[in-house]
């Protein structure tokens, strides 16, 4: 009687031998300054995780300035917006003093009050005085 457990062993192992197994060959990386900083060990764990509150504080100072230029770009929009209204304001004083300056004219004073009955006085106004006496 033969033990048939190592018979088989002994097949598995034989057809191991046979099977020939290529090795691929690790290509070498260049020996250069990116590798010499990442696999050489310049920057480790330990120094990277030192660090970290520098990049952080730097990260924060990037938002700071992005954040501080959006600002200023909307305060830049809103004065432009106002210097336009206020533009248009100007123009709209001037031309009602215009219109104002017109109205206000003799003639066209005489215009509108002869539809109310009143007439302009052919007499020049007086002049009234009085004495030291009279008070």
């Amino acid at each position: 009687m033969t033990n048939r457990l190592r018979t088989e062993v002994e097949e598995e192992e034989e057809a191991d031998r046979k099977l020939i197994v290529e090795e691929k060959r690790v290509k070498e990386i260049p020996d250069n300054v990116f590798t010499q900083l990442f696999t050489k060990g310049f920057v480790s764990t330990e120094a990277a995780t030192n660090a970290l509150p520098f990049i952080m504080y730097i990260a924060f100072l990037g938002m700071v300035y992005i954040g501080n230029r959006h600002l200023a770009e909307k305060n830049i929009r809103d004065i432009d917006k106002i210097g336009k209204e206020v533009k248009e304001l100007s123009w709209d004083y001037k031309t009602t003093k215009a219109d104002l300056a017109f109205k206000s004219t003799l003639t066209e004073v005489e215009k509108r009050t002869d539809t109310l009955g009143i007439k302009q006085s052919l007499q020049p106004p007086q002049k009234i005085t009085v004495g030291e006496d009279e008070q």
